[in-house]
């Protein structure tokens, strides 16, 4: 069953540093958001196989967007 990985926050993604199909561990980085001219960095909350990203940098995202799938 696949996991979402949602935005934390709303912002700009500044960097995705996975790509579909690219296993993570937990707590891996993910991707760079920026909000308020701050970056904040969202981690995988458990390990698997990047199934799907669905954003990209430039994007803008509303609080708990779902960025990416994790199988």
């Amino acid at each position: 069953m696949a996991a979402q990985i949602k935005a934390p926050l709303a912002g700009k993604v500044i960097s995705v540093l996975v790509s579909p199909g690219e296993t993570v561990e937990e707590d891996d980085e993910i991707l760079i958001l920026e909000a308020m001219k701050m970056e904040t960095s969202v981690y995988a909350l458990a390990g698997g196989t990047i199934a799907e990203i669905k954003i990209q940098p430039g994007d803008n995202v509303g609080e708990d967007d779902v960025l990416m799938t994790l199988e």
